[in-house]
C-alpha cells in the first residue's frame, strides 16, 4: 500500500496531535496509508548530535521517506510567522531530491499551530509551501465546501489546517480543528491515490 508521509516538528504536542488526525483522514481513503515522521531538535552547539532514534513518537524522517511517499503533509508550529528551525533545517537538506525531481508532481498539504488566533498561522503555512513549490509539488488546501472552515472560532484556513494552542500551549484541538485536519488528510490521500493509480493524468 503506498504511503502518504506526514512529516512534522512539534514542540509542545499540538502539531503532533494534528498529525495524528491528518493520518486518520488519510487512512479513510482506500489504498492509502499514513507514515508519520518527525525531525530532531537542532542545537547551537555544532558538535551536538541527537540520538538516531527519538525517545518517543515516530522515527526521524529520511530522504527515503520523501522519495517513497506518494503525497506529503508538512506541519510545524508557528515561529514568528514562519516554520520552526528544525523543520526548515531538514528541508534545507533536500537539494538532492530537487536535483533529481524526486518530489515533482506529488501532492502536498501543510498544517500549523500557534499560541494566538492571529499568531502568524497563514504566513507559516505559506512559508512551508514555498520549498514545496520549488520541488514541483502540487499544493492542496481546504476548500470552503468544508463547513467547519466557516464556523470555526479557532484554527482553520483555506491554506491548510491550523490550531490555536493558547498562551500556555495547552489548549486541546477543538472539534472543528480535528474535523479540518481529517478533511485535509482525506483530500490529500484522495488526490495522491488517484495520481498514483493514473499517473498519466498528472
Amino acid at each position: 500500500m503506498p504511503d502518504i508521509l506526514v512529516l512534522y516538528y512539534s514542540r509542545h504536542g499540538a502539531v503532533a496531535d494534528m498529525a495524528r488526525h491528518i493520518a486518520r483522514g488519510i487512512e479513510k481513503v482506500e489504498g492509502a496509508s499514513a507514515r508519520l515522521r518527525t525531525v530532531p531538535e537542532i542545537s547551537a552547539e555544532t558538535e551536538a548530535v541527537a540520538n538516531a532514534v527519538p525517545d518517543h513518537g515516530p522515527p526521524y524522517a529520511t530522504h527515503d521517506d520523501l522519495t517513497e511517499c506518494i503525497g506529503l503533509a508538512l506541519g510545524s508550529p508557528t515561529r514568528f510567522g514562519n516554520m520552526a528551525a528544525p523543520l526548515k533545517y531538514f528541508i534545507d537538506t533536500t537539494s538532492p531530491l530537487w536535483l533529481s525531481a524526486g518530489l515533482a508532481g506529488k501532492p502536498a498539504a501543510v498544517f500549523t499551530s500557534s499560541a494566538s488566533l492571529h499568531g502568524g498561522q497563514e504566513t507559516t503555512l505559506i512559508s512551508m509551501m514555498l520549498p514545496l513549490l520549488h520541488h514541483g509539488m502540487l499544493l492542496l488546501g481546504l476548500p470552503y465546501t468544508e463547513a467547519a472552515l466557516m464556523r470555526t472560532t479557532g484554527g482553520g484556513t483555506p491554506y491548510g489546517a491550523s490550531h490555536v494552542a493558547g498562551p500556555n500551549s495547552d489548549r486541546p484541538l477543538s472539534d472543528d480543528e480535528k474535523e479540518l485536519c481529517q478533511a485535509l488528510g482525506l483530500r490529500l490521500a484522495t488526490v495522491a491515490v488517484a495520481l498514483h493509480t493514473h499517473p498519466g493524468r498528472s
